[in-house]
């Protein structure tokens, strides 16, 4: 095995030297060996199988309504994250030498049916967090998020929601369909799994089916940050707003990566022009630094679509956002 980074001193915390890290750039190119997330070693490879954080793909993308290929994007991500370092100077962490993070390979999901593959995201996800482990997830459509949330339910009851998305994805069904992409947060209302009170979208925008969207969407509780909004709104003061809003909570954030503009995430299944920044939604995801994050996903990335990898890069970074944020997070 390519020898990995070690621990290194740090005035802020003391290191674990039982951390296996990445894998060592100086000793082993990036674009060399097994494709891991940001090249950190898998579950199995850790003694005692023991993790404070998983990193895991959902290759699922059968909830679509529009340009397919999500599946393929746990494996994009992947490969863009060999670029990732372990030290985070924004948030001045070393998220994987903090704590022990590994990529726990991809959750099981049948590509034939939606609730059986719900199930099954369910079922694993929450074998993965039952013992007190946060869970970053790489999607696959939105769809996951609604399993997703069951599982953080169970083992946290219901959490502060903050969903970063162009679209609501609070729609009832699509062609009779209960559960797709475009209703993952109806369902999960439905059942209680998140505190209406202390949730949010952030960077919607884009065409709707009627004003009554936005009602049905206001009756589930959710305060909506428009993307609109960020022209006149410091991020700084959409952070206030949302730190305000999700409290002590446990926190779970969803991010479809089509809440950024096509110039910044060009392969994704249905694109909106007008959206956020990387730099922005970056600052937005770093402000949270502190809360009690316990689970995070980022889904849509579709790479048929893209070009330069600049869509899976900007996902892998956003991955790395959240591990770090982990890493702060009250223990």
């Amino acid at each position: 095995m390519p020898p990995r980074t070690g621990p290194l001193e740090d005035a802020s915390r003391t290191p674990d030297a039982s951390v296996v890290g990445q894998v060592n750039a100086q000793a082993s190119p990036r674009y060399a060996g097994l494709t891991t997330f940001a090249r950190l070693p898998r579950a199995e490879d850790v003694q005692g199988h023991h993790y404070d954080v998983a990193v895991v793909g959902a290759p699922f993308d059968t909830g679509v309504t529009y340009r397919p290929g999500a599946r393929f994007g746990p494996a994009a991500i992947r490969q863009a994250s060999r670029l990732l370092r372990p030290y985070n100077p924004q948030l001045d962490v070393m998220p994987f030498r903090d704590q022990q993070v590994v990529d726990a390979g991809d959750l099981p999901c049948n590509p034939f049916d939606i609730e059986q593959a719900s199930k099954e995201i369910e079922e694993a996800a929450y074998g993965l967090i039952r013992e007190g482990g946060r869970l970053v997830t790489l999607g696959g459509d939105h769809t996951i998020a609604y399993p997703l949330l069951r599982a953080m339910n169970r083992a946290h009851g219901p959490v502060a929601l903050v969903h970063f998305d162009a679209h609501l994805d609070t729609w009832d069904t699509y062609f009779d369909a209960p559960l797709t992409h475009g209703t993952p947060f109806r369902r999960a209302a439905e059942e209680g799994l998140f505190l209406p009170a202390r949730s949010a979208h952030v960077g919607i925008r884009g065409s709707l089916y009627s004003p009554q969207d936005l009602a049905d969407d206001a009756e589930l509780g959710f305060t909506i940050v428009h993307c609109a909004d960020l022209e006149t709104t410091p991020v700084r003061d959409v952070v206030s707003l949302l730190r305000s809003r999700i409290g002590t909570a446990p926190l779970y954030v969803s991010v479809d990566i089509d809440v950024l503009d096509p110039a910044h995430a060009p392969a994704t299944g249905t694109p909106e022009a007008g959206g956020m920044t990387s730099r922005e939604l970056l600052g937005i995801l770093r402000g949270l630094k502190g809360l009690n994050l316990v689970g995070a996903d980022i889904v849509e990335v579709s790479p048929a679509y893209d070009h330069a990898d600049i869509t899976s890069v900007a996902a892998a970074n956003l991955a790395y956002e959240f591990v770090s944020l982990c890493s702060r997070a009250p223990r």
